[in-house]
């Protein structure tokens, strides 16, 4: 796993904002899905935080849910937050902070409700930025988020293999792993399940186009430095057309949803010197995952 790069990607996202919302077709459908986890879960929120808000599709529907609710959107591009501040009613525009959800300009317990939507991926160190939300959650409050998981653009991942021993994708986590680490962090009751979508192209330019418009660029530090020749890109064409399939070339994407608690303080049970957690799953796909 390769650390990523803040300063570089935060100019690729800072760069990417005006157009981000033209290609962002798969974030909000993960989004949506997301948002709707919400119609089983009784919850009255009086704040609530976007880590990671990005342009800020998810703010007219958390409004729409919890019309009492401020909104505080924190992302750690300025440009992405020029887009979300123009979201909500005009008289309810969201509080929006420029700052790293590794570390949180927020008081304990400053609010009800976490989500985050395709954003946790871009932190290094994700226990600490889970024992950062759990700090700011109140006793009780909700974390909500997607992410991806190892198998998001194992074409495009495959075939940068094939042409070269450099990191051309950014590292994506086990969903075990996010699940450890919430455990880790001290939430109770983490739970974690998993979809796989694709989106198809033509050709692995049209792939490579809709990824620099979304500011995804690789930025881990084993990656490249030089500017990608034609040789290596003509190659990495080659590589990508043995996953052409029907006529479309796939990019296959694995979404991590999780959700957990902040412990209520009768909850933090010392055993020897540990702190016990109650875990539980709640329906459908849904499994608890077991520290």
């Amino acid at each position: 796993m390769h650390p990523i790069d803040k300063t570089r990607a935060r100019l690729s996202f800072e760069r990417a904002a005006a157009d981000y919302d033209s290609v962002a077709v798969l974030q909000r459908e993960i989004a949506d899905r997301m948002l709707g986890r919400l119609d089983y879960i009784r919850l009255a929120p009086q704040r609530i935080l976007d880590l990671g808000a990005g342009t800020g599709y998810a703010i007219d529907p958390l409004a729409r849910r919890y019309p009492k609710a401020r909104v505080l959107a924190l992302d750690f591009a300025h440009g992405m937050l020029l887009q979300a501040r123009r979201r909500g009613s005009w008289w309810r525009r969201p509080l929006c902070v420029c700052a790293d959800a590794e570390s949180l300009p927020l008081a304990d317990g400053a609010v009800d409700l976490i989500v985050s939507n395709a954003a946790l991926q871009w932190c290094n160190d994700l226990e600490r930025t889970f024992s950062e939300c759990r700090r700011v959650l109140r006793p009780g409050g909700l974390l909500l988020f997607t992410t991806f998981g190892p198998d998001t653009l194992k074409e495009l991942r495959a075939a940068w293999s094939q042409v070269d021993e450099h990191t051309h994708v950014s590292p994506f986590l086990d969903m075990h792993d996010i699940g450890d680490a919430l455990v880790r962090a001290r939430f109770a009751d983490p739970v974690m399940d998993a979809d796989r979508l694709t989106l198809t192209y033509d050709d692995v330019q049209g792939l490579m186009r809709d990824l620099k418009t979304l500011g995804a660029r690789n930025a881990t530090d084993a990656r490249p430095r030089a500017l990608t020749g034609r040789a290596r890109l003509a190659a990495l064409a080659d590589a990508y057309e043995t996953h052409r399939r029907d006529g479309r070339l796939p990019a296959s994407y694995e979404v991590l949803y999780g959700h957990a608690w902040a412990p209520e303080p009768a909850e933090h049970r010392q055993t020897g010197g540990e702190v016990a957690i109650p875990l539980s799953a709640i329906g459908g796909r849904r499994r608890a995952v077991e520290p």
